[in-house]
C-alpha cells in the first residue's frame, strides 16, 4: 500500500482483508534544542517554551482541529550531537519541520542535514550572521545580533556618558559569540569608545583570573562580555570579585535567569539587549504571558518565547496548506517543500511581535528592548526594562 503521508494525517490502517478505519495521529514537528551540556541553561527555557506551546495551541484546535505533536531530540552543546538530532528527526521520526538548534555554531553544522533532504527548519536562537544563507530550507525567528546587540552598548552610554574606555572578551570556541563581538567591537568605535583590550576564552572554562586581571590593568570603563550563561556568570562573578566596578554589558548567551544561580548577587546590574519582553503590547503576546504565568509562576524569558513563536510560525502556516488541501493527502516530500514556501510567505502575530521572512528567510522584526538585571538575593532575580 502507498504511504499517503506522514505522520501526522489521517492514516487508512487495513482491519483483516478487507475492513479499514481511520485513525487520527498528530502531526510531528521537530524540536532540537539543549537538553543536556553546557548549553543547556538556554535549552531548557526552549523546552518550556516549546511544550507550552504544545499544550496551548492544540487547546485552541491545533492544524484546524488536527493535533500536532513535538518530538524532541537533544541536540546538547556540540556540533556532532546536534546533527544527529536532526538526522534522527528527518529519517526516523518524519517531522515536517525542525525547531533549532540552540546554538548558531551547531546551525552551520546541522542546517545543511536538512537543507539537502528539503526539511524546513526555524532557527529559535540563531543569531550568528550567515544562518539564513546557509540554504533554501533555512530560516529563523531569532533576529540578527547585529541588529539587536548595539542596543545595549547605547543604553549603557546613556546611564554613564562618561565610559571611554572598553575591554571586550568572548568565546572564541562559539560561533555565534564570535559574531556577536564582532558586532560588539564595531557598536563600541563608532560610538566613539576604544576598545582598549580583547581577550579570549573557551565555553568551558571556570578560571578566568588571566582575562580579569587584563581587564582591570587597563582600568576600563565598560566590559562587554559574549559567551554562554555558564562561563558568562562565572566572567562577571570574578570580575566583581577582583574588584571591577563598573559597567557590564552582557550579550545575548547571557540572556537567561538561569546565569542567576551562577554569580548570584554579583549579577546585579549587567545590561542586555533583548528580542524579547513580556511587556509588549501586542495581543498574541499578552494572552501568552498571562497564560505562561498562570502556569509557571512568573514571566517568560527571551529563549522560551522565541521557541513558543517558532512553533507557532510552523503550525499557522500548516493551516493555510491544510485550507487549500487537507494534510492527510500530502506525501511527506511534498509538504515539507510546500511548508517551507508557505511559512516564508505568511505574516505571524506573535509573541515578539509581528514577524515575517524575507526570501532568504531572515525575520523581520521591528521591535527590540533593553533589560538590567536586578538580583532580590543570591537566587531571585529578575530583568527590568529601560526606556
Amino acid at each position: 500500500m502507498k504511504k499517503s503521508i506522514l505522520l501526522g494525517s489521517l492514516l487508512t490502517v487495513t482491519v483483516g482483508a478487507a475492513q479499514a478505519q481511520k485513525v487520527e495521529t498528530p502531526i510531528a514537528i521537530g524540536v532540537s534544542v539543549a537538553q543536556t551540556g553546557n548549553v543547556a541553561l538556554l535549552g531548557q527555557e526552549q523546552v518550556i517554551g516549546a511544550r507550552f506551546a504544545e499544550k496551548f495551541l492544540n487547546a485552541r484546535g491545533g492544524i484546524n482541529g488536527t493535533p500536532f505533536k513535538l518530538v524532541f531530540q537533544d541536540a546538547g552543546g556540540d556540533e556532532n550531537t546536534s546533527i544527529n538530532a536532526f538526522q534522527n528527526l528527518i529519517n526516523k521520526d518524519k517531522v515536517v519541520g525542525i525547531v533549532g538548534p540552540t546554538l548558531s555554531q551547531q546551525a552551520f553544522a546541522a542546517d545543511p542535514i536538512a537543507e539537502r533532504a528539503k526539511v524546513p527548519v526555524l532557527g529559535p536562537s540563531n543569531t550568528a550572521k550567515g544562518i539564513p544563507q546557509i540554504g533554501n530550507f533555512i530560516a529563523r525567528v531569532s533576529a540578527p545580533i547585529a541588529v539587536v546587540a548595539p542596543n545595549a552598548v547605547k543604553q549603557a552610554l546613556k546611564i554613564n556618558p562618561n565610559i571611554k574606555k572598553v575591554a571586550v572578551l568572548y568565546a572564541q570556541n562559539d560561533a555565534f559569540s564570535v559574531s556577536e563581538t564582532g558586532t560588539f567591537q564595531e557598536t563600541a568605535k563608532a560610538q566613539g569608545l576604544t576598545v582598549a583590550t580583547v581577550q579570549k576564552f573557551q565555553t568551558t572554562d571556570t578560571d578566568f583570573t588571566t582575562q580579569v586581571t587584563a581587564v582591570l590593568n587597563e582600568k576600563v570603563d565598560l566590559v562587554i562580555i559574549s559567551g554562554l550563561a555558564a562561563d558568562g556568570g562565572n566572567l562577571v562573578k570574578q570580575l566583581r570579585q577582583l574588584g571591577y566596578k563598573g559597567l557590564i554589558v552582557g550579550g545575548n548567551g547571557l540572556n537567561t535567569s538561569n546565569m542567576f544561580p551562577v554569580c548570584q548577587k554579583l549579577c546585579d546590574g549587567v545590561i542586555i539587549a533583548q528580542a524579547y519582553s513580556p511587556a509588549q503590547g501586542s495581543a498574541a503576546n499578552q494572552v501568552f504571558v498571562k497564560a505562561y504565568r498562570d502556569q509557571y509562576k512568573k514571566d517568560p524569558p527571551q529563549f522560551a518565547a522565541q521557541a513558543y513563536a517558532g512553533v507557532q510560525v510552523f503550525v499557522e502556516a500548516l493551516k493555510v496548506i491544510d485550507r487549500k488541501k487537507k494534510l492527510s493527502t500530502w506525501e511527506l516530500d511534498d509538504l515539507r517543500v510546500e511548508l517551507n514556501k508557505q511559512l516564508l510567505l505568511g505574516k505571524y502575530n506573535t509573541p515578539l511581535g509581528a514577524l515575517s521572512f524575507d526570501k532568504e528567510g531572515e525575520v523581520n522584526q521591528k521591535e527590540f528592548y533593553v533589560a538590567q538585571i536586578r538580583m532580590k538575593d543570591a537566587k531571585n532575580g529578575s530583568f527590568v526594562y529601560l526606556k
